[in-house]
């Protein structure tokens, strides 16, 4: 029995932990990480592996990459339990349906990629050594989005998996994935709060339990600064909606990355001196409202959505099967680029990610998978409602989300299209009303059916990328702003490929599909779209397409097929193009965090002399030296500062200084042979 504990290593809830009298009773968690074994259903050969996994991790930007049935299988040694013990098993997240078998027993089934999904499988495990089989298939399936995206849908458990064990009495675990505990902060101010926690308690024993629910709010310093308390009469077999509330005075309120200031939820269910279960979770103290003339508001205030989009973290030789350091190392270049908003595109986003954009303050847009293409029949319809409930359930305790994305560029304006998207609206009311709805519209008039029934709207609008120049972007927004004067609009995607392999300075206008993205008219681009974007605050959110370059299957385009180059950085994450260091100009604070930055910097081989050197900085004045000459101080002018010269022939080190700031590259010139 020594031996089966030992290798049985429950964890506790992290915050609270409960004495050794009550542990029988708390809940418990097992990792699944390891010992596993893989193979394609294409493929006899098992493998060894470990969680996180993706069985497209290296073929992910091929046009034929594998989308099809793969299983997953280890052994699980369960200890002698209690009697009434439960036990889950729950997934972060698997692509795409996923069917779970126990000891050669189907245990269920969830159609789905991006949420977290439990099945209880108590009553198909034993004592002692239990088989754990899993088939997730990531092949196209009609009755479940996405169906369609610029974006490759990597196969495998590519999200932690764990068992977790409660008493018979628990917070609901079945509830859509969620926590089973919910919480509210309305009519919040620097003066007050109301705060409403709605607690899921299920009971799966066969008598009437009397319980006491207990929430507590602690602060930064672990002080409690709220409780409240409940008994309840738990029926058999049932779960119990349970509603407490309290009133907070003098809030520390959560201000974006200015002040992200998270207090602690800690919920218990309690029988004498029994812990019968706990949830705990970061919340904020924030009021969030949409406005089309002044744009988003934070706290009563104006505030300025910096914007990028990004996909989950997804890695060479590894795709979408990444730890949370990997998420972290993505947020750190975020956080240095200066956003102060991410939209998590186009699906749920795991957990970490949002617990990181809490704490450092950003809003997050979130969507659910709705992406290119519907189907009206009644089982995508019915899938579609679940992967809401899912996201909204599973995200709505978190500070940093914003609004709840229904859609992104459904391109056929159809019955289908009106009749799912209705459907989401009413769903994500009911679900959270205090939130709103909003949906990406792309290539259809803002004012039409398609972009009717969410609260705001965003737009995909790339002008001088795909079609256009690069000035028609303002007179595109204006007129959205026409025809929806009453409507948050919001730019939901804008931006333009690049590649650091290729460069051209000055740069000629590329074609979108084709193999030449200079890096030099990536920047350009978003020079003009910026400055054009920023003359309009009462855009409520300005989202730049993308962080990172990703996988994209079906492209053909710049220097690699089978990637979108739209990213300010690159896909293995060791290059910050251009464009990401003309974001950081403008988007961070020169007292703070001085920064210069010479472009073109990767243009390491030139056969012109004459040359205008160009920096991005957040400094008042800029000073250039090329080969210790001084070609003197300039104004930074909107963030840019230019030098007209000729390079000598050979190297020459140019180099830059703004405040406590400094750049320095070095270029080589090759005189281009004369001719004869």
């Amino acid at each position: 029995m020594r031996k089966l504990l030992s290798i049985w290593k429950w964890i506790l809830p992290p915050l609270l932990l409960a004495p050794a009298a009550t542990l029988a009773q708390a809940r418990l968690t097992l990792p699944l990480d390891g010992d596993w074994q893989f193979r394609k259903a294409d493929h006899p050969a098992w493998q060894t592996v470990s969680l996180p996994h993706s069985f497209n991790a290296d073929d992910g930007a091929s046009p034929s990459y594998y989308r099809g049935a793969a299983w997953y299988r280890r052994s699980l040694t369960l200890p002698r339990q209690q009697p009434g013990r439960r036990h889950y098993l729950e997934f972060d997240g698997a692509m795409l349906v996923t069917d779970v078998w126990i000891n050669g027993r189907h245990a269920g089934r969830h159609a789905g990629g991006f949420a977290r999904f439990r099945f209880d499988v108590t009553r198909w495990l034993k004592t002692g050594r239990n088989t754990l089989e899993v088939r997730v298939d990531n092949s196209i399936n009609r009755n479940v989005p996405p169906l369609g995206g610029d974006y490759t849908m990597a196969g495998g458990l590519y999200r932690q998996v764990r068992l977790v064990t409660t008493g018979a009495v628990h917070f609901d675990m079945l509830d859509y994935g969620g926590p089973g505990v919910y919480f509210n902060a309305s009519g919040v101010s620097s003066a007050n709060a109301s705060l409403q926690w709605t607690a899921r308690v299920a009971n799966t024993g066969s008598r009437t339990v009397r319980t006491i629910v207990t929430v507590r709010l602690r602060d930064a310093g672990r002080r409690v600064v709220a409780t409240a308390r409940k008994a309840v009469s738990l029926p058999p077999h049932s779960v119990t909606a349970v509603v407490l509330r309290r009133e907070l005075a003098s809030p520390r309120l959560w201000q974006g990355a200015r002040d992200p200031y998270l207090y602690t939820s800690v919920a218990e269910l309690s029988s004498g001196q029994r812990l019968l279960d706990q949830s705990a979770f970061q919340a904020g103290m924030r009021d969030i409202r949409l406005d089309p003339v002044r744009g988003l508001l934070l706290n009563g205030a104006p505030y300025a959505v910096h914007g990028v989009n990004v996909h989950q973290t997804y890695l060479p030789g590894k795709g979408p099967a990444v730890t949370d350091a990997d998420i972290d190392a993505d947020y750190r270049i975020l956080s240095d680029l200066g956003v102060t908003g991410l939209r998590h595109a186009h699906y749920q986003h795991p957990q970490h990610a949002l617990d990181l954009a809490d704490r450092l303050g950003w809003l997050v847009w979130t969507e659910m998978p709705l992406n290119a293409e519907v189907d009206g029949g009644a089982e995508f319809l019915a899938n579609s409602v679940q992967q809401l409930r899912e996201l909204i359930r599973q995200n709505r305790n978190h500070a940093a989300v914003t609004v709840w994305g229904l859609g992104n560029e459904i391109y056929k304006v159809d019955a289908a299209s009106a009749r799912v998207l209705a459907l989401m609206q009413r769903i994500a009311q009911r679900e959270d009303p205090a939130r709103p709805t909003v949906y990406a519209n792309c290539c259809v008039p803002v004012d039409g059916p398609q972009a009717s029934h969410t609260d705001a709207v965003g737009s995909n609008v790339y002008y001088g990328w795909y079609d256009g120049e690069f000035a028609d972007l303002g007179p595109f927004l204006d007129g959205n702003r026409m025809r929806r004067p009453t409507t948050p609009l919001a730019v939901s995607e804008y931006g333009a490929g690049g590649s650091p392999q290729q460069q051209q300075d000055p740069p000629q206008r590329p074609l979108a599909g084709g193999r030449w993205h200079p890096e030099q008219y990536q920047a350009l681009y978003h020079e003009a779209a910026w400055r054009q974007l920023e003359e309009r605050p009462w855009l409520w959110g300005k989202f730049v397409w993308v962080g990172f370059d990703f996988p994209s299957a079906g492209r053909n385009e710049g220097d690699q097929p089978g990637f979108n180059d739209k990213g300010l950085v690159s896909f293995d994450r060791t290059v910050k193009k251009d464009a990401y260091f003309w974001y950081q100009a403008n988007w961070t604070d020169g007292a703070t965090r001085p920064m210069v930055y010479i472009t073109s910097r990767r243009h390491t081989q030139r056969t012109a002399a004459d040359v205008e050197i160009k920096v991005y900085s957040n400094q008042a004045t800029a000073r250039l030296a090329v080969n210790g000459v001084d070609w003197g101080e300039r104004p930074v002018i909107g963030h840019v500062a230019t030098w007209p010269g000729q390079l000598a022939p050979g190297a020459n080190r140019v180099s830059v200084t703004a405040g406590s700031a400094a750049d320095t590259v070095v270029w080589e010139l090759i005189p281009a042979p004369s001719r004869p």
